[in-house]
């Protein structure tokens, strides 16, 4: 794509993190935003704060995990901008701790928020995007944790891990065509997000019962949340997302130091060795 001037992006998880993040950088090149969030004080407040910057934008409360809603968000964006030049599929959840310890409506609301979310935007954007005949791109947020051994939350990990190989055979799938879509899929390390309390966005047709007992603390989860809180700006990692855009750079990643942990698996695949458990950070105990 050259230049940004009077594109229009819409951005899935929009109303904080990374998805807040983008939408700022978005509205300083000059882009034209589509929010959407299922937190809807959340999103009204990100459009509020967008506009009084002089941005032109538009939310849209939306549950990725809704064919539907997805339905509504493309119609409203092409009603209102005809358009689509950007597509940043961030909208991501975490919860459940091992398998067997995660309910059903664990499963069900990770899977249906992070694989079927994307697979509903890509369903529904892509051929627009093919019918306009214009450069666009599409950034898909996966995880560190789509490349590496471990997280704690193992739906969070098989979902991201989806999302790389999904985001993989878009790319090749698109190139065959000719398409004029680029495609990369963001691969973040640990940033400064909400990601470890999405359960405040969790919708009540995927609540647990009250009486479901939890199974034992995972002993990494403590880990895990002093690492995000200390984890990189959500606005840095937006700046790399841009210089990737740039470069037509297909994995993005925040963390160079964390390419240790893909070399440590692909090393013991390679090698047909066990997997290994990730050493903690420095610091972390």
């Amino acid at each position: 794509m050259k230049g940004f001037s009077n594109k229009v992006a819409v951005i899935t998880g929009a109303a904080s993190g990374i998805g807040f993040a983008l939408a700022e950088l978005c509205v300083e090149k000059g882009i034209k935003v589509v929010l959407a969030d299922i937190e809807e004080t959340a999103l009204a407040r990100a459009e509020s704060e967008l506009r009084k910057a002089g941005a032109d934008v538009m939310a849209v409360v939306t549950d990725v995990a809704s064919r539907e809603d997805i339905r509504n968000l493309a119609k409203t964006t092409l009603k209102t901008y005809r358009q689509v030049d950007l597509l940043f599929n961030n909208a991501g959840v975490a919860a459940g701790p091992a398998l067997w310890e995660s309910s059903l409506n664990d499963c069900r609301w990770v899977i249906d928020v992070n694989l079927w979310g994307m697979i509903h935007c890509l369903r529904e954007f892509i051929p627009l995007m093919l019918e306009q005949e214009t450069p666009a791109h599409i950034v898909n947020t996966s995880s560190i944790a789509g490349l590496s051994t471990y997280h704690p939350s193992s739906l969070y990990h098989l979902t991201k891990h989806g999302i790389v190989a999904l985001s993989e055979q878009l790319y090749h799938d698109l190139a065959l065509r000719g398409a004029k879509i680029g495609v990369s899929v963001l691969c973040p390390g640990f940033v400064n997000t909400r990601i470890m309390d999405a359960e405040r966005n969790r919708p009540a047709a995927y609540a647990n019962e009250s009486s479901r007992t939890a199974g034992p603390a995972d002993p990494m989860e403590e880990m895990f949340r002093q690492m995000v809180a200390a984890g990189m700006p959500p606005p840095e990692v937006a700046q790399l997302v841009f210089q990737a855009i740039a470069k037509k750079q297909f994995f993005i990643f925040t963390h160079p130091d964390e390419k240790s942990l893909i070399k440590m698996r692909m090393s013991n695949i390679l090698a047909g060795r066990n997997p290994v458990l990730p050493p903690p950070p420095d610091g972390i105990k």
